[in-house]
């Protein structure tokens, strides 16, 4: 991050390199498409260059610093443009990124359990859907996500616990799990 600070672009194309995966992936976890996602995710590396010098190792992990600028940049956007859903693209994008590479998948029924999680994610609030990223896709601690959100572990940890009731409750009462109970 010294290299960085001083302007060495090849410290930043490091950095960049190493972070991009993680930024990205939580980004889109948030946003819900890939344009919005590229957006963030860009706009947090610029960030990162261009404020280098703020960035201090005794308070944060340099990816907890930077998932804290890619968190908050979200809801920055989210609130600009009122969302409180993902994108109304969010099947398309999951389907042009993910389900399309398993095309071999023998049964609807996987398809159907998919959907109905993709449904009911879109369903939680922001902090529900960024809690739920931060700790159980990106892997962070809960004190580190609760930094990331500026929020407190105890209220981290009762917003993936209202998450989880949620979505097991939604996905109980899926039409696809219907059949799944008789």
């Amino acid at each position: 991050m010294n290299a960085v600070s001083n302007g060495e672009h090849a410290a930043y194309q490091q950095l960049v390199k190493t972070h991009l995966p993680s930024i990205s992936k939580y980004a889109y976890r948030i946003m819900g498409n890939q344009s919005d996602t590229n957006d963030i995710t860009q706009e947090t590396f610029i960030r990162l260059w261009v404020n280098a010098e703020r960035w201090d190792p005794k308070k944060s992990k340099l990816t907890t610093w930077l998932h804290r600028i890619a968190h908050n940049l979200c809801i920055d956007h989210l609130r600009k443009c009122r969302k409180n859903k993902l994108s109304e693209n969010f099947e398309e994008d999951i389907a042009d990124q993910e389900l399309t590479r398993d095309n071999e998948i023998e049964s609807n029924e996987l398809n159907d359990k998919i959907q109905d999680l993709l449904i009911a994610l879109r369903t939680l609030p922001e902090s529900q859907r960024s809690a739920l990223a931060l700790c159980h896709y990106s892997g962070f601690s809960n004190k580190e996500a609760a930094s990331i959100m500026n929020i407190s572990v105890k209220a981290l940890e009762s917003a993936i616990s209202r998450a989880k009731r949620s979505l097991r409750k939604t996905l109980m009462n899926a039409p696809s799990n219907e059949h799944d109970k008789a």
